[in-house]
């Protein structure tokens, strides 16, 4: 059992004392690829070469029918101009809440480079063939749970989310090629905004934000910190 810290913190005190300097970097209009999605993956390549962890991990906001927010971090697995793609069990929670509203927000939070991207809009599904491509990719590890776990819903322990997976493993052990699991598949949200956020001193920092104007054409706008 989990003791508790001898230690104890004024949070709200400690909270107000945290601060970060952002002393570098800046985002110009001038500075823009032509599109959302050239200057996301400019960005996202500058992440990965500065060794951030997980740099297509992504903060996935959703709501229910009553308008309450979820928020999860789950990995980007696709990027094109269409938009960005992630894979989920078809019964989860998000799943619910996707089925109902038909459109998500996504943050990624780039912290060390002070940096954020957020893109939102309405949701796709990906099609059984997209699905299957990206499902043979997985590790055995990852199918096999992906089978096992009935994502989201209560469970009596620990243990019962092991023998699920135990289960798993000895229905497959026999087969080399784990076959796609029908409760699980691909979501696409493909943006009708997408805001780069660059920090900067004093917290005024650059906002810029590509959006589909009423023509249909994308337009950038730069935004108040």
């Amino acid at each position: 059992m989990a003791t508790a810290r001898t230690r104890q913190r004024d949070w709200t005190a400690e909270l107000a004392r945290m601060r970060v300097a952002y002393p570098a970097g800046a985002l110009d209009e001038a500075d823009l690829a032509g599109t959302w999605y050239e200057q996301f993956a400019v960005w996202l390549d500058d992440a990965l070469v500065a060794g951030l962890p997980e740099p297509n991990a992504m903060v996935l906001a959703t709501a229910d029918a009553e308008g309450l927010p979820s928020s999860r971090t789950v990995l980007a697995k696709g990027l094109d101009s269409r938009g960005v793609v992630f894979y989920t069990n078809l019964t989860s929670a998000k799943m619910h809440d996707l089925n109902v509203t038909a459109f998500a927000a996504v943050t990624f939070p780039w912290v060390a480079l002070h940096r954020q991207v957020h893109l939102r809009g309405p949701i796709e599904m990906l099609t059984s063939q997209e699905c299957t491509a990206y499902w043979e990719t997985r590790p055995r590890g990852a199918q096999l749970g992906a089978w096992a776990s009935a994502q989201s819903t209560a469970v009596a322990d620990r243990r019962a989310v092991d023998v699920a997976l135990e289960y798993a493993a000895a229905r497959f052990a026999d087969v080399e090629r784990i076959p796609l699991p029908p409760h699980w598949g691909g979501v696409r949200i493909r943006p009708v905004s997408v805001e780069f956020w660059q920090g900067r001193p004093n917290r005024m920092h650059d906002r810029l934000r590509y959006h589909v104007a009423e023509e249909g054409d994308w337009a950038v706008e730069r935004l108040a910190p």
